[in-house]
Order: structure tokens, then sequence, then C-alpha cells
């Protein structure tokens, strides 16, 4: 059902007025735009958006939605290092008032039920982590049912930090830092040793990583069907 859903939200094209851009570290920032109000989501879906206001050979990229369903304005948050694509400089050259494009939003990143989930973060995999965690904090999810963050970034920049420690504080969400993939393995075994396949792990990040801690889950017995992934290209 949900690739019929998806298929259907891809065609559904809506312009977004450019807000402002801001900058998290860096080499990351935020876009924001002004919500529609008949747009609505899933918290950790992505949509696919369109540079509009000049011709490039690229034009539409997918960015998970950063903000929540509860937010009244879309959020998105990229690298952009030296050197950037012709996208990324479309996207930095955003005055407010212009406009892109979006259609969806689509994807089934999102929490389906209550089960004990651990959420693994790498880099800017944090986005549709945000989007899910601010979602818990506005519905004023208070359960016992443990959701931990991984968060790695072996630059410690640690984007949205602030807002998931405050998120960590109003709800029973616990959230880890991590440097190394060593520190991430060790605190994943925490999480297994405890709720092996009754719990639910999440991974976003680039897509080497993903696919790297899907295998490492899978090897000490997690099935994939328990496993969710989210694997961005060329970040």
């Amino acid at each position: 059902m949900s690739f019929f859903q998806d298929m259907f939200a891809v065609f559904k094209k809506r312009e977004l007025l450019f807000i402002e851009n801001r900058k998290e570290s860096e080499d990351v920032y935020s876009f924001l735009f002004e919500r529609e109000k008949d747009l609505t989501w899933k918290a950790g879906q992505y949509g696919l958006f369109s540079i509009t206001h000049k011709t490039i050979k690229n034009p539409t990229k997918p960015f998970s939605l950063a903000s929540a369903p509860t937010e009244n304005m879309v959020k998105i948050t990229t690298c952009i290092r030296d050197n950037p694509s012709d996208f990324k400089k479309a996207l930095l050259e955003l005055k407010p008032g212009m406009k892109v494009k979006m259609s969806g939003p689509i994807g089934s990143f999102n929490l389906q039920d209550n089960s004990p989930s651990l959420l693994i973060a790498g880099g800017i995999g944090i986005t549709p982590f945000r989007s899910i965690l601010k979602q818990i904090e506005a519905e004023g999810n208070k359960d016992e049912k443990q959701r931990k963050l991984l968060y790695l970034d072996g630059k410690k920049s640690y984007i949205y930090k602030n807002e998931l420690d405050e998120i960590a504080n109003n709800t029973s969400l616990s959230v880890t830092y991590l440097e190394s993939r060593d520190d991430l393995h060790q605190e994943i075994e925490k999480f297994n040793a405890l709720y092996k396949n009754n719990g639910k792990y999440f991974i976003a990040g680039p897509k080497s990583m993903v696919d790297s801690i899907s295998t490492y889950l899978q090897n000490n017995h997690i099935s994939k069907r328990n496993i969710k992934k989210d694997a961005f290209f060329g970040y």
C-alpha cells in the first residue's frame, strides 16, 4: 500500500515560499519554507525538492523533512562544502519570497508502534530523526517505552544538539553522542542485549554507513524486518 501512496504523492507537486537559511555548523545549512495549510506528512518522510529560479543539470533532489508535522514550516538541512553542486549553489542563492517546488511527501521511515526503538544517526542522517523526535515531544509522549538515539559524528558538530537535549528532558528519549564506530557498536550491543528482536532499529546517514550498520545488526541476529533504513546519497 505504501508504494502506491508514494507513487501518488510523487505526482503531487506544490510550490514552497522560501523564508530564510540558517548556518547550523561550519558546512551545514538549514533552509526554511512556508508551509501551506493543506501540506501534511508523517515524521520521518522526505520530499523531492526542485530548483525553479534557474536552469541546472539536475534540478531535483530528495531531502528529509527535518521539521515535524506539528511545526508551521518546512525545514530541510544539508551539507554544503567547498565546490558545491549546482543544486546546492542554487539553494544558497535563494532569497526570501523565491520559490522551490516539492513533490511528496513520501517514504515509510517512521515510528509505527510503541516498540522499544534504537535510532542510529550518522552525520546529516540526524535530519529525519529531528522530525520524529520533535513530533514525539509535541504529542506529549511521556510513555515509558525505551527510545534511544545514537548520534555518530566524527566531526563532533552534532547539529540540533540543543534541541535534542531539550527533547530528551521533556520525553523518555535518551541521547548518546558518539565519535567512533567502535563506540557505536558498543551502544548497539547494550540495546540489543536488552531488547533483541523485540526492538526496532532505525538507521539514517550516508549509504555506506547505513549498509554497514544494517549488516552488523543482522550479524547480531536482528531480523531484517526490524531494521528500517534511510540512506543518504552524495553527502
